[in-house]
């Protein structure tokens, strides 16, 4: 008997049918004797339909406050719903909304972050068969306000319950079966990892897979939750999310990511001074813009060039920040490119293995992919390539790197 958290995405409950579905597969665990908690999200395209009701009536700045209350009340409707179609299969089941429970948040409202969780009627429900099934990407903060935790908040309600009750196991069902190698559009012989470590995840995550988000990552890793990625829709065992072990690093590489959803600026011939750096990122930070990638080139003639990356919606705003402070440091150029993608390579193997970078290098430069920016860490490696070239470039890394073999 185990004590297991399962979360249901948007397309997993977007209609009658979908949860009647997830009722059952949620029923196979009861039957055999596991303790299950579900954690839900609004129905697919609910949570859009909100946000578009409430930025229309209020002339397009409405208050985060009541953008808060009014859209957790999707995840009020699915909650309900599969609680019904639970009880309508014998099983006895509760709908729990965030501040029922007490998720207690700070009050940042539309991107809050979980603070605790009371696990008394979590506990009770549990203790007595019944099935709680949690709204998620909601909380309540000290004011009893009702907050939610922003893009991906789901995810990581769901990590959070099953570290507050100490849960065997997380699992995350989706429209997808696991977490590939690369993605299975893009690369038909993509294989799916029967596991990957947390440190692989967030990094895969926070680069451009989708299937997890990368606050929940981090969550399950800081409170070593085991994640499993599953499919809703069939059975399989998917991918268990795991702290590292001895075999992961035998696997040099373990996935590639992509993301086309970057732009590149680069601030060309500005004084090569201390604190020009931190004056060219100014505006950008001032502008709530997140730079990803940074390369700072210096010249013989003591001026500097000062390239960084950003996300793609980010530009136009970005290079009007920094017209202004380009004239006042007499830039040579401001330039920028929107047509970049960026490719990475992840694997834990890489601390033990030697020569991974310049094999990922060699293997571009055989199929005439020219390096605009490089990145690194211990574990990933991280390259920005034109757009047009990121389907081939993540296609013959997939294969340079053997992933479609099984090891």
């Amino acid at each position: 008997m185990a004590l297991i958290v399962q979360k249901f995405g948007g397309t997993s409950v977007g209609d009658l049918e979908k949860i009647k579905g997830v009722a059952d597969r949620i029923s196979k665990y009861v039957n055999k004797g596991d303790k299950v908690v579900a954690v839900v999200s609004a129905m697919s395209g609910e949570t859009n339909r909100l946000v578009a009701l409430g930025t229309d009536i209020s002339n397009g700045e409405p208050d985060p406050k009541e953008m808060d209350s009014l859209t957790a009340s999707g995840e009020q409707v699915s909650t309900a719903l599969l609680s019904l179609a639970l009880q309508n299969l014998g099983i006895k089941a509760s709908s729990l909304l965030g501040d029922q429970i007490k998720i207690h948040t700070d009050s940042a409202h539309g991107k809050a972050r979980i603070l605790e969780i009371d696990t008394d009627k979590l506990s009770s429900f549990v203790d007595s068969g019944v099935v709680p099934v949690i709204a998620g990407f909601q909380g309540v903060d000290v004011n009893n306000n009702i907050t939610t935790l922003g893009r991906g908040g789901s995810d990581t309600s769901a990590v959070a319950v099953a570290a507050a009750i100490k849960a065997d196991e997380c699992e995350i069902c989706t429209d997808v079966d696991g977490v590939y190698t690369a993605d299975p559009r893009l690369v038909e012989n993509a294989r799916r990892l029967e596991q990957v470590s947390f440190e692989e995840m967030l990094e895969l995550a926070s680069l451009g897979s989708k299937v997890l988000h990368p606050r929940s990552v981090e969550f399950a890793g800081r409170y070593k939750v085991p994640l499993r990625v599953v499919s809703t829709f069939s059975d399989g065992e998917g991918t268990l999310i795991t702290m590292e072990n001895e075999s992961m690093e035998e696997l040099l590489v373990s996935g590639i990511a992509h993301a086309k959803d970057e732009a590149k600026i680069t601030v060309s011939g500005v004084p090569d001074t201390p604190g020009i750096a931190s004056r060219i990122l100014g505006p950008i930070g001032e502008e709530n813009i997140e730079v990803d990638m940074i390369v700072q080139n210096t010249g013989a003639d003591g001026l500097t060039d000062f390239t960084f990356t950003v996300k793609r919606a980010d530009y136009d705003l970005a290079m009007k920040a920094l017209e202004p402070l380009a004239k006042e440091i007499e830039a040579r150029e401001l330039t920028g490119d929107k047509e970049i993608a960026k490719i990475s390579i992840v694997g834990v193997g890489m601390r033990s293995h030697a020569g991974v970078a310049t094999r990922m290098f060699d293997c571009l430069a055989s199929e005439n992919i020219n390096i605009q920016m490089i990145s690194t860490s211990e574990i990933k490696i991280s390259v920005v390539v034109a757009e047009k070239y990121m389907e081939l470039a993540v296609r013959s890394l997939h294969s340079e790197f053997e992933l479609d073999s099984e090891n």
